[in-house]
């Protein structure tokens, strides 16, 4: 069975090398809309694959982070990294270039961690992410599979360790230790209750 829950946030960004010289060349911003899908042949102690309510924690806190924030390739021109760190308090730099495609590589390989260490209270079994999706704009999407995320070889590889978020950003997080606990791959509990 699959479930989709849907997160939206604001974000801007430049995506560098691409036909598009408007992309290309301007910072600019869009309305983006993410579906996560997950799998599973289980049902929980509530006959639900997964609480809709527990993807309101953890894996929302984490795609909220890049709400009201600038995206930015760490291979970019370093002044202009530099410059957006100076006037954007809130940032993220990816090891790839910010695309519809990338950030839904990035989703599903955040969301797969966070559910590797989730440590499940309810009868979760074989939690898995099916697909992410990125509505970029009205017209416009990007869809990840399992294959995509991990395909280093031909779409770049993705380090989560090589994700930055900006100081103020981990500052909003109830956990403020969250993304060293996902990249150290220690247990997370979820409420027991939400």
């Amino acid at each position: 069975m699959i479930i989709r829950k849907l997160f939206k946030f604001e974000n801007a960004h430049i995506v560098r090398n691409c036909t598009s010289r408007r992309c290309s060349k301007s910072i600019h911003g869009h309305s983006y809309r993410v579906e996560i899908k997950l799998q599973s042949n289980f049902l929980d102690n509530g006959e639900m694959v997964y609480d809709f309510g527990l993807m309101k924690t953890t894996i929302k806190t984490l795609i909220d982070s890049f709400d009201h924030a600038i995206t930015l390739w760490s291979k970019d021109n370093k002044e202009y990294i530099e410059w957006a760190k100076k006037f954007s308090e809130r940032y993220i730099i990816l090891p790839v270039n910010p695309s519809a495609e990338q950030f839904s590589r990035v989703f599903f390989l955040i969301v797969d961690r966070v559910l590797e260490c989730m440590e499940f209270k309810n009868g979760e079994k074989d939690i898995k992410v099916y697909s992410v999706v990125v509505h970029e704009t009205d017209t416009g999407y990007a869809e990840c599979f399992r294959g995509d995320a991990y395909n280093f070889e031909n779409m770049g590889e993705i380090k989560l360790e090589d994700i930055v978020f900006s100081d103020i950003i981990k500052e909003e997080w109830g956990d403020k230790r969250l993304w060293e606990k996902l990249l150290k791959k220690e247990k997370i509990t979820p409420p027991k209750e939400v």
